[in-house]
């Protein structure tokens, strides 16, 4: 594939494929529950229930509260699982692409069947189950506190930069994940340690100041703050700040690509 069709091929393979790539989502979405009694309804009830969970561990057991803020349990709850649902978007995919191949084997052997959009339809998937987390956080935000900031209007735009990057990296893993069989592996547990240096449970400036450059080299770090900023604190986000995340995923989401397509000719001889 040329350098050009790669640099387009990033945004304009999912397009050329729109019906098949919006069917495979859909798919994805109804066999996570398939089988269950409640069905989707399970999308709505697992992230209620994480929120319960985490108001309670966090806010009642270990008396946690959020440094600067009124210090109440339903503040701390909301400001975590506002993290967390940025956070979820990167690892549920990442945690899924050194199998995604693996997974659909059948398809590798099908030349015209686009591979490429394999991560897509991942990503579309966890999407749709962090917009319902997102219905549940801001149910919770009218009950505790009324009506959000308009400022989560932006949310999307604050998401995009983390899309970029997630897809980036997500092509790379499905690659590696075909020749090393080990990558999924070590990517569940990096992923658990990088949860817990992504300011989710505690704001970057909680941090001394030594190490708050350190924190802020995570890259999740800056989606996870703009979020919060966005949907809790009505803070807009730093617009240079944010185009220079944008780049820096787009340019991870390109590499990715070119990766990906490059070394997918070697698939069906190692499968």
């Amino acid at each position: 594939m040329s350098d050009a069709n790669t640099r387009t091929g990033v945004f304009s393979s999912p397009w050329r494929h729109k019906e098949l790539l919006v069917s495979m989502i859909q798919r994805e979405v109804v066999g996570r529950y398939r089988g269950s009694v409640m069905g989707l309804l399970w999308s709505l009830l697992n992230p209620l229930l994480m929120l319960l969970v985490y108001t309670f561990v966090f806010s009642t057991m270990l008396k946690l509260r959020w440094p600067q803020g009124s210090g109440s349990k339903s503040e701390f709850a909301l400001l975590v699982f506002a993290g967390l649902l940025t956070f979820n978007v990167f690892a549920e995919c990442v945690a899924r692409a050194p199998g995604l191949i693996l997974a659909n084997t059948n398809y590798v052997k099908k030349v015209m069947f686009p591979l490429e959009i394999l991560p897509w339809v991942v990503l579309g998937a966890v999407l749709f189950h962090t917009l319902a987390s997102l219905a549940i956080w801001l149910v919770f935000h009218l009950v505790f506190f009324g009506l959000p900031p308009l400022t989560g209007l932006l949310l999307p735009l604050v998401l995009l930069p983390l899309v970029l990057f997630t897809l980036g990296i997500c092509w790379v893993l499905a690659s590696l994940g075909v020749y090393l069989r080990d990558v999924g592996q070590i990517v569940g547990v990096l992923t658990t340690a990088l949860m817990f240096v992504s300011a989710i449970f505690y704001p970057t400036s909680a941090f001394p100041a030594a190490y708050q450059g350190l924190l802020r080299l995570n890259p999740l770090t800056l989606v996870v703050e703009q979020t919060r900023d966005v949907l809790f604190w009505g803070v807009i986000p730093d617009p240079f700040t944010w185009a220079c995340g944008l780049l820096v995923a787009s340019g991870v989401a390109w590499l990715g690509f070119t990766w990906f397509q490059k070394t997918r000719r070697g698939f069906a001889d190692v499968l």
